[in-house]
């Protein structure tokens, strides 16, 4: 996998001139033509050039995650209704999601006074449920030392190599790389490679996390400026009781060997149920012979 994304990130800087340095700056629209129905709810959704239908990540699918057995365990015990808890309410969009997620973006580059340097992009996004701010420090600054707190966006640095923009993500709170309690800890990282040409932007993300998972979780996702688009105003923050009756320090959870959803996915889609499990070897083209192996043998028990 490391092989891989070297070939990768060599590929991209070879393409274009060294040493130069892309404006990204401006409202940019996500495309949603890669992995949409992992990526929002509404069933109508999709971007130019993308079908429609999402639905949001099911329940039980890890599909192609490299995750290890406490991610499975722990993303087993989660419950959708964790959302709705005061606690959780105001969440939206942690670090190693954030690119991945559908919503629309303005970026700002902020320059010193003085020398007209780069000191730091500034990244708005909106979306129903509230607004995410992020701040990539491009003057040179060193990460915080490792007992520095976490936050929901951590701390990020970006340093040009060609017309690549490659940023540092550290100090992430625990969260999520998908939205059905699939976890990252607050020991990840994240690499991202921003590349622009023209109009379009495209950002491969690499989450890291010796906690969770066994390799390294890669995606990309594209963006299109929209020189017409402007962010709603955020809405107001208000914690509301969405269900009622729950006690007010009830943890939503399921406990383990009890969730009655996780075969639902593999059901709804004739998958055996071993192949949603997710796991290092379910990333790669060549487990393809393994779930012909386990489809052919469902046939024959059936």
């Amino acid at each position: 996998m490391r092989v891989a994304l070297a070939v990768l990130a060599a590929l991209l800087l070879a393409s274009v001139p060294a040493f130069a340095q892309v404006d990204f700056s401006g409202q940019w629209r996500s495309l949603l033509q890669e992995d949409v129905g992992h990526r929002i709810d509404q069933q109508s959704a999709g971007g130019p050039g993308a079908g429609p239908g999402a639905g949001g990540p099911r329940i039980g699918d890890y599909t192609g995650l490299p995750i290890n057995a406490a991610a499975r365990m722990k993303a087993e015990a989660w419950d959708p209704r964790l959302w709705v808890a005061a606690e959780h309410q105001t969440i939206f969009q942690p670090g190693a999601f954030w690119v991945f997620a559908g919503a629309a973006t303005r970026i700002a580059t902020i320059t010193d006074n003085t020398t007209e340097g780069v000191v730091a992009l500034e990244i708005d996004r909106a979306a129903q449920g509230g607004t995410t701010a992020r701040t990539i420090w491009m003057d040179g600054r060193p990460h915080p030392p490792a007992h520095a707190a976490h936050t929901w966006q951590g701390f990020a640095t970006g340093v040009w190599q060609g017309n690549t923009l490659v940023v540092t993500t550290t100090h992430l709170k625990a969260g999520f790389i998908r939205r059905n309690g699939v976890p990252t800890s607050d020991k990840a990282t994240l690499t991202e490679y921003w590349v622009r040409r023209g109009s379009y932007m495209t950002i491969f993300r690499i989450v890291e996390d010796p906690i969770y998972l066994d390799e390294p979780f890669v995606t990309s996702s594209t963006w299109w400026k929209d020189p017409l688009q402007r962010l709603p105003a955020p809405p107001p923050s208000t914690i509301v009781e969405e269900i009622r009756g729950q006690h007010y320090n009830f943890v939503p959870h399921f406990l383990p060997g009890t969730n009655p959803h996780l075969k639902e996915f593999a059901e709804a889609y004739r998958l055996p149920y071993e192949a949603t499990r997710g796991g290092r070897e379910t990333a790669y083209p060549e487990y393809q012979k393994r779930l012909k192996e386990l489809m052919a043998r469902g046939r024959s028990t059936n």
